[in-house]
């Protein structure tokens, strides 16, 4: 793999940035509302009552972890997106950039717009509302770690899904993360669920996460081997996903689909 292609994915995405600073917008926009409301939510519910559970931590605190899966899945999409709406895809793939060296470009780029995002929901709920990421200690760390590894992986897989439908199925994409958020156990426990949704969600890391929250603002330990698990799982669907991917491209470039990529439906 040569990073040098993949670096150059990185700076189209920055020069794209600076030359269209509404792009930069929806980094911090959404985070930021989503941040402000959930905030005087959680505020309100622990007015309520003093002995109930710490709402700050654990709906806001989810709501900041799942934004931040959402930003990751969201970077790698959206620069696949910017490829497809420029009609740059085809063209890239006349240069000798490879499959691989391509996703780490959009992982790469994925990374650098999401720490943009991070930084501010940190800085909201910080100053707002008080709640800090050292809150949750070390186990923080994993946290964001599996949640980075899984939104890569969905954004990979969302990738394709495109590439081989067309970009008029982008809107496919986009309802993603509330999709899986009731399989993900996002703000309520595991075992609440029927139990062919807790079999979903035992093979969606976010749902490890999210227990592994809980069981923080209950006052019990973390289980390190769940979160490892979660982080197995996030692992092999990025391979999954890749390897998804590299077939569709193979398949489109084998059928002549990718020279006649346009904005219509290819399905």
């Amino acid at each position: 793999m040569n990073l040098r292609r993949s670096g150059a994915i990185v700076l189209r995405q920055v020069a794209l940035m600076r030359s269209s600073p509404t792009r930069v917008v929806p980094l911090v926009a959404w985070v930021a509302v989503d941040i402000v409301l959930w905030g005087f939510i959680t505020r309100y519910l622990s007015a309520l009552g003093s002995r109930g559970p710490d709402f700050t931590l654990t709906l806001l605190g989810a709501v900041l972890l799942w934004d931040f899966f959402g930003r990751i899945m969201q970077g790698v999409t959206t620069a696949f997106f910017e490829d497809v709406w420029s009609r740059n895809f085809l063209n890239l793939f006349a240069s000798p950039i490879t499959v691989d060296e391509y996703l780490a470009g959009l992982v790469a780029s994925s990374v650098l717009t999401s720490m943009v995002s991070l930084v501010v929901m940190l800085a909201l709920a910080r100053v707002a509302f008080g709640l800090s990421l050292l809150t949750f200690g070390l186990p923080a760390a994993a946290f964001l770690g599996v949640l980075f590894l899984f939104g890569i992986a969905l954004g990979i897989f969302a990738s394709a899904v495109v590439l081989r439908l067309g970009p008029a199925s982008e809107w496919l994409v986009w309802p993603i993360p509330a999709l899986l958020s009731p399989f993900a156990a996002v703000f309520y426990p595991l075992h609440v669920l029927p139990d062919w949704m807790q079999v979903v969600a035992l093979a969606l890391p976010p749902a490890y996460v999210f227990e592994g929250l809980r069981a923080i603002a209950s006052g019990r330990g973390v289980d390190g081997d769940s979160l490892l698990l979660g982080a197995l799982l996030a692992l092999t669907q990025i391979g999954l996903a890749a390897a998804f991917f590299s077939r569709i491209f193979r398949g489109a470039v084998r059928s002549g689909l990718l020279a006649r990529y346009s904005a219509e439906s290819v399905a």
